[in-house]
């Protein structure tokens, strides 16, 4: 690989080496570094091109003091290298001369020179510190009451975070992704594949609990009951409770209260809503539609926004009640007197045909996939065929993308886990054509990527927990730490990975500035893991990497030291899950949080990573109701060692 183009690709972030998951370095294809520039409107397909292109670069960095974006954090001065205006977000303006004073304020602002009009972000140093408590992580699909409809609402989360906070002390909840899917059939299964990051999931709403249903009269609430999908199916059946809920909100549209007909979307909101209005018609993928249509600033899109405009609002609409019942749970939880509150999570990206890339496309790579390159775990690469922000795209436009997203969480949440938090710093990138492990990073600014977290979540008075697990740079966690946000730490990883024979961790010696839990969604429940069906299951779908004597044997040799731990720890209780949970109570965790499926003994994991339809990923319901749950003679044994060791406090993190 020439010098020069090692040059243009570290210029536009593209790594041409980095460090493999065995801390061994890995030179990336030129082919590859040439795709992935190319994703990025960079031509480097020859010498000439490559000369051109880093002339272009040198030209950029002649003529521009700031970058586009500048970050500084509150308390701190910094300096400019140029004489500067800043524009505040109140209105007011200040000259600064060519250094950022330490007095500015939170916020986000401009900086103006003679010759440049950037955005400047000054965010809080470090998150405040969060009072040590216990709490669950729901995946809130899998929760099923008396009043929902074959599969868990938010009127669910809302009586969950009331009964555990007040009944079992906890006090957090940390849920799975909600964010919307495009209405069309099939619907988005997975959680961590939504069409958009900055709306909810229709999916979720409990039709009883509108406004709406409320007004209408007994003829129209017996027509909606009616409509209610059978409520215990074997496994999730998204697709009927959709239809369901579609059709009750159709009938219930007319009766809408005045100040909810009177709701005027905002503009992004208006988009969102014209997609969906469009999906219904075309399908789930934008670029699949008529061309006239895949452009949201197009004629004949302006035409559809008069001809759909009942739909139109009918999906804005469908938000307004989203809102309304995210809220109502949010004030369930501190109406229960929870420390922290709803933790709500944050997937990675988007789908490349959803209406984030159809009204925002200009930030996005559409046709790059993100994954994660070859590992010990996964030899050939994951690809989640999401597609990625563009990072001076981003830059450009203020990281207002983002914001935007993040803000749309924090809107109705007390907290925000970010998945794969590493991608903050740098991504997978997969080039069309290429399996998984052929891609290459490419890094973003991370410092901004940040800042534009911990203003927002300073706003909204909430915290912050990043999932650091697999192949991560020491940078991420270490940063992590510094500003005050939470990392991730799993039981079954919790190891002194280089002593013979691997052994646990006492939890007393785990990092404090931690979530920890026994285990996550992708991987075995605790009853799973201590029986090792994990391993029979990956067998029976040819998922195992050696043979399934040596994949037995490696879970009986985990499970053996495991109970090492216990006994080390003078924990004797004869269930070994309620052992486990003694375990993690006493971590020196910030936040301990334990799983429904973990205490009610299910074997089944909600998601097995690598598989598509031959398991049942994300459709599995718990094996009792919520109000079964409570109940639970079994739940509250399990349950017994966070409480003692974790009881509520008055101090809260709010």
């Amino acid at each position: 690989m020439s010098p020069e183009l090692v040059e243009l690709a570290h210029a536009h972030g593209v790594a041409t080496e980095y460090e493999g998951s065995d801390r061994t370095p890995v030179v990336v294809d030129e082919e590859l570094v040439v795709a992935v520039l190319g994703m990025l409107e960079v031509d480097a397909t020859t010498p000439e091109s490559v000369r051109a292109a880093l002339a272009d670069v040198r030209e950029q960095q002649r003529r521009t003091v700031l970058p586009p974006t500048v970050v500084a954090l509150q308390g701190r001065s910094r300096p400019l290298g140029v004489a500067a205006r800043v524009e505040l977000e109140d209105g007011s303006s200040r000259e600064v001369g060519d250094e950022l004073p330490d007095d500015l304020p939170l916020g986000w602002h401009r900086i103006v020179t003679d010759e440049q009009d950037v955005t400047l972000i000054v965010a809080p140093e470090r998150m405040p510190d969060i009072h040590p408590t216990w709490g669950w992580m729901l995946q809130l699909y899998a929760l099923r009451s008396e009043h929902s409809w074959g599969m868990g609402d938010f009127g669910d989360l809302a009586e969950f975070a009331r009964r555990s906070g007040a009944e079992q002390g906890a006090g957090v909840i940390l849920v799975n992704p909600v964010q919307a899917v495009a209405p069309a059939h099939p619907i988005q299964r997975s959680p961590y594949s939504p069409a958009s990051r900055r709306f909810a999931n229709p999916l979720y709403l409990r039709v009883t609990d509108t406004a709406a249903y409320a007004a209408a009269d007994p003829a129209t609430q017996a027509a909606v009951l009616a409509l209610a999908p059978q409520r215990n199916t074997e496994l999730i059946d998204y697709d009927a409770v959709w239809d369901a809920k579609h059709a009750a909100l159709e009938l219930l549209w007319p009766h809408r209260p005045a100040d909810e007909q009177a709701h005027e979307p905002d503009d992004q909101l208006r988009d969102f809503a014209t997609f969906c209005a469009l999906a219904e018609q075309h399908g789930d993928d934008w670029r699949d539609w008529p061309a006239s249509l895949q452009d949201p600033t197009s004629t004949a899109v302006t035409q559809v926004r008069v001809e759909l405009a009942e739909r139109i609002a009918f999906h804005a609409w469908l938000q307004l009640l989203c809102r309304e019942q995210l809220d109502a749970a949010r004030a369930a939880a501190h109406g229960s007197g929870m420390g922290v509150g709803i933790v709500h999570d944050l997937p990675v990206g988007v789908s490349a045909g959803g209406p984030d890339t159809w009204s925002q496309r200009e930030v996005f790579a559409p046709v790059v996939r993100v994954g994660c390159p070859a590992d010990a775990f996964n030899e050939l690469g994951q690809d989640w065929g999401l597609p990625p922000f563009k990072p001076a795209e981003l830059a450009a436009a203020g990281y207002a993308p983002f914001r935007d997203v993040v803000r749309s969480v924090l809107q109705h949440a007390d907290g925000i886990r970010i998945d794969h938090i590493a991608g903050l710093w740098r991504l997978w990138w997969i080039p069309p054509g290429e399996p998984a492990h052929r891609g290459t990073y490419v890094h973003y600014d991370a410092d901004a990527m940040l800042a534009v977290l911990a203003l927002e979540a300073h706003r909204a008075g909430a915290i912050i927990v990043g999932e650091d697990l697999g192949t991560v740079e020491d940078v991420v966690t270490t940063t992590m730490h510094e500003r005050g946000m939470l990392s991730s730490a799993v039981l079954w990883f919790e190891r002194d990975w280089d002593a013979p024979g691997q052994p646990f961790e006492r939890p007393a010696d785990w990092e404090p500035e931690t979530m920890a839990s026994v285990t996550t969604h992708d991987l075995p429940t605790a009853t799973g893991w201590l029986e090792a069906e994990h391993v029979r299951l990956r067998a029976s779908l040819d998922l195992l990497d050696g043979s399934a004597e040596d994949a037995y044997a490696a879970a009986a040799s985990d499970r053996a030291a495991l109970m090492d731990l216990v006994a080390a720890e003078g924990i004797t209780d004869d269930d070994p899950v309620v052992a486990l949970h003694a375990v993690i109570a006493r971590a020196a965790s910030r936040l301990v949080l334990s799983a429904p499926t973990d205490v009610l003994g299910e074997r089944r994991q909600p998601n097995l990573p690598g598989t598509i339809d031959q398991y049942p990923n994300w459709r599995i319901p718990l094996p009792v109701s919520l109000e079964e749950f409570f109940d639970d003679a079994h739940v509250r044994a399990v349950i017994a060692p966070l409480r003692a060791e974790r009881p509520p406090s008055a101090a809260s993190h709010r």
